[in-house]
């Protein structure tokens, strides 16, 4: 600074005020200062500015997998929300599902420079008594039961699931099978809930539940299961990518789809209106679950208090050509 100061023929405090963007500065000085700058490759010192301040315009988050679509989307929506706001993102992933990972993890965050933390885990990974947040920094949670200890964001999963099954009920099925999600999974199990309870709510007979783990691998190895079925004719999909491979499944067995099995996902991830046939799903807005899991942060921030409590995010059905009418000798 006291380089920029002298070639610049002004005091240290001039090149402070520029730098910090101050707008007590005659405009031909501030030029003056910026080329000195540019000419003498004069950065800023973020860290000082940060213990200046107190606060590092940085956010951490914490998440285990990067392989769904549900954490890869939400994650982008965090960090372009965040850059709108002027912070960065750190990201700190737990490489395994395990509550020493997680304790490491938040081990961490005493090392690195964060204000916040956006939390995007499984609930039973934040259950062990061992497991330490830090203190005094506002955290926000994605998709999980935690809503009595923090603030929490999530999708409508039941309001969501409750339209899906509805709408295959609507067209006339007698019931509607299920291929849930990994059974440790928040988001899995409150569908799964829903969906059984939507069930029982229209006197409708509840099938056996067929698990996947997100993925369009065991989406097919649920689907050859589900095509055995005689009576099944319509199935509600935990996920996109697991009707992915259930769509597959499905055709191999000579199962047409709508013809004689209907199928509804979860997500309407971009690739969706792509699938043969083009699904229909239930639309989950990621752009606003991460909205507001920094717009909460930030509020806890500004407040200087911590708050709990959830916040969800409504959901609906996009109506693609997966889904008719079952056939009349069904």
């Amino acid at each position: 600074m006291a380089d920029v100061a002298r070639l610049a023929g002004v005091s240290s405090q001039t090149v402070s005020r520029v730098s910090n963007g101050h707008p007590g500065v005659v405009e031909s000085t501030r030029r003056q200062v910026v080329a000195a700058m540019e000419e003498l490759g004069y950065r800023p010192n973020s860290a000082a500015r940060a213990l200046k301040r107190g606060e590092f315009r940085t956010i951490g988050v914490i998440l285990f997998t990067l392989s769904t679509t549900g954490n890869v989307r939400t994650l982008e929506a965090i960090a372009a929300s965040a850059a709108q706001q002027g912070y960065a993102v750190t990201l700190l992933p737990v490489m395994l599902p395990t509550q020493d990972a997680v304790r490491g993890a938040f081990t961490r965050l005493d090392e690195l420079a964060v204000d916040a933390i956006i939390i995007i885990l499984e609930v039973h990974l934040l259950d062990a008594v061992t497991i330490s947040l830090p203190r005094h920094v506002p955290i926000v949670v994605a998709a999980s039961a935690a809503d009595d200890l923090y603030n929490v964001v999530d999708t409508d999963q039941i309001g969501g699931t409750r339209t899906a099954v509805q709408h295959l009920l609507d067209l006339g099925h007698r019931t509607v099978w299920h291929l849930a999600g990994p059974d440790e999974s928040f988001a899995a199990r409150a569908r799964a809930a829903a969906w059984r309870d939507t069930l029982v709510e229209h006197g409708r007979a509840v099938p056996a539940v067929v698990h996947g783990d997100w993925s369009a691998e065991s989406g097919y190895r649920a689907g050859l299961e589900l095509a055995a079925e005689p009576a099944c004719t319509a199935i509600f999909a935990a996920n996109d990518q697991m009707a992915l491979g259930l769509l597959r499944a499905l055709h191999e067995a000579g199962r047409a789809v709508p013809a004689e099995v209907s199928v509804v996902g979860f997500d309407d991830i971009p690739d969706a209106a792509s699938f043969l046939p083009p699904l229909t799903t239930i639309h989950q807005d990621f752009t606003e679950v991460g909205r507001l899991l920094v717009e909460g942060v930030l509020q806890q921030m500004r407040a200087g208090s911590t708050e709990s409590g959830r916040r969800l995010v409504p959901t609906r059905l996009v109506r693609r050509d997966s889904t008719a009418p079952p056939r009349r000798d069904h």
